[in-house]
């Protein structure tokens, strides 16, 4: 989804702003939120890519608004709705999943194209890194594809690659040739 959560290479945002020694959480309710996350995940309510879909759906206006943990809680909130958990009980237990076998199609030290495409629906393939070529560096174990686990369909699991990008080769000569970047990408998002 090409919306304003990825901003990733975009300009106009004004410079990052690093807090010295910044706290976790900056007030007590932020520290609930992540308890009552970490909390209903683990029971099995959503998972992780149906909470980062919800952040994503966030009307534009109110995602550059709000804090980290305000979009979190918005999550919370509609996600509890969207499942009917706060009118009814909660689930006894998040089911147990194997991941399954599967063969991974690249190795470390492939060279690899990401797919150039402009989805409708939550990846974690990052607008800035789409057509773009890079190294394989680490071969992970099958993990569920996000883009349809974030609509609770995770049966789709695939091998998940580290592939490296040169600087250069995501923002051409504003990348400094010495840098790069290493995103973590599932098998489909590979050519």
């Amino acid at each position: 989804m090409n919306g304003v959560h990825d901003l990733g290479g975009q300009h106009g945002h004004g410079p990052v702003v690093v807090e010295p020694d910044e706290p976790v959480f900056h007030q007590r309710w932020e520290g609930r939120v992540y308890a009552l996350i970490s909390l209903a995940r683990r029971r099995g309510l959503f998972n992780l890519d149906e909470m980062r879909r919800t952040i994503e759906t966030m009307p534009p206006s109110e995602y550059l608004a709000a804090g980290y943990y305000q979009r979190w809680l918005d999550a919370l909130e509609r996600l509890l709705q969207e499942k009917g958990v706060v009118d009814g009980p909660p689930p006894v237990a998040a089911p147990s999943v194997e991941a399954p076998r599967v063969a991974p199609w690249f190795k470390a030290g492939d060279l690899v194209r990401t797919r150039q495409f402009n989805p409708r629906h939550h990846t974690r393939l990052p607008r800035y890194a789409r057509g773009r070529a890079g190294v394989v560096e680490l071969v992970h174990g099958p993990y569920p594809l996000p883009d349809r686990r974030a609509h609770g369909d995770g049966s789709q699991w695939q091998p998940v690659y580290t592939v490296r990008f040169g600087a250069r080769e995501l923002w051409g000569e504003d990348g400094h040739a010495l840098d790069s970047v290493a995103i973590d990408l599932w098998e489909e998002y590979l050519e």
